[in-house]
């Protein structure tokens, strides 16, 4: 059996198993696809997390977990005669045929950033009104500054040089501190996320993801402050009895610890 034909027979597998389920277990049963959708949402984390961590083991499952999600959206569909496996595969594919002209039609593009400018414009061709349509409201506020900042890129909306936005955060930062000799609260938050923007914009010119850039140092900050809580704990102490001074000896050894 070729690799191809193992594949196939995988899914096929997952197939027969989710028809399973949805006959014989009470609670798959009872899934709807709103039921689904928050349990989707989490997988999808658990999958960002392992493929932060590297651990390409447990990516295996998480992609696992989201594939059975996918079939079951479709299981869910084709109860009621909307769209089944095959419809979501055959819409992907002709998506993929239709946003790759440079592929599957005549057109020749020079590099990455065309391909992108190209996709974007053939979305608009597509009855899109505008080019942010496809960023979904539901995401956190930082992934979604990225994807609109991304997504105006590909029709030329953007900076020419890293400076020009780099000169950009400063401005926004001395806007920030003006606000704040202010003191209007209203005004100061709307200028910190402006400050924040400019800054994702800005990663964007480093070739920096910020959400994963963010990640790694949360990731970075718990094990630190967990050494300090372990210190406390052999000392009988716990940190609220333990001054800045003490506490900061332990963070700087930290802050030694292998990454």
């Amino acid at each position: 059996m070729n690799n191809r034909e193992s594949q196939l027979q995988a899914f096929n597998r997952l197939l027969d198993i989710m028809d399973d389920l949805r006959e014989k277990c009470p609670w798959d049963k009872k899934q709807t696809l709103e039921s689904l959708r928050h349990l989707t949402i989490e997988e999808t984390y658990e999958l960002g997390d392992a493929i932060l961590n590297n651990d390409l083991q447990e990516i295996k499952k998480e992609l696992g977990d989201l594939l059975l999600h996918i079939v079951f959206y479709a299981k869910i569909g084709s109860e009621t005669n909307a769209f089944d496996i095959a419809d979501v595969a055959n819409s992907i594919c002709d998506k993929l045929i239709d946003r790759h002209p440079h592929i599957y039609g005549d057109v020749v593009v020079a590099d990455e950033e065309e391909v992108k400018r190209n996709w974007e414009k053939l979305k608009l061709k597509e009855g899109k009104k505008s080019v942010l349509e496809g960023v979904p409201k539901s995401l956190p506020a930082l992934v979604k500054a990225s994807r609109i900042q991304d997504k105006v890129k590909g029709v030329g909306f953007d900076w020419e040089e890293s400076h020009q936005v780099w000169d950009k955060v400063q401005e926004e930062l001395q806007e920030l501190q003006d606000e704040i000799q202010l003191g209007n609260q209203d005004t100061i938050e709307a200028e910190f996320g402006d400050v924040l923007f400019s800054m994702i914009n800005y990663a964007r010119f480093l070739k920096v993801n910020p959400e994963d850039a963010l990640e790694r140092t949360n990731k970075k900050f718990i094990k630190r402050f967990q050494y300090l809580e372990n210190k406390a704990g052999e000392l009988g102490k716990s940190l609220a009895d333990m001054t800045l001074a003490e506490m900061d000896v332990f963070w700087e050894e930290a802050k030694r610890l292998p990454k």
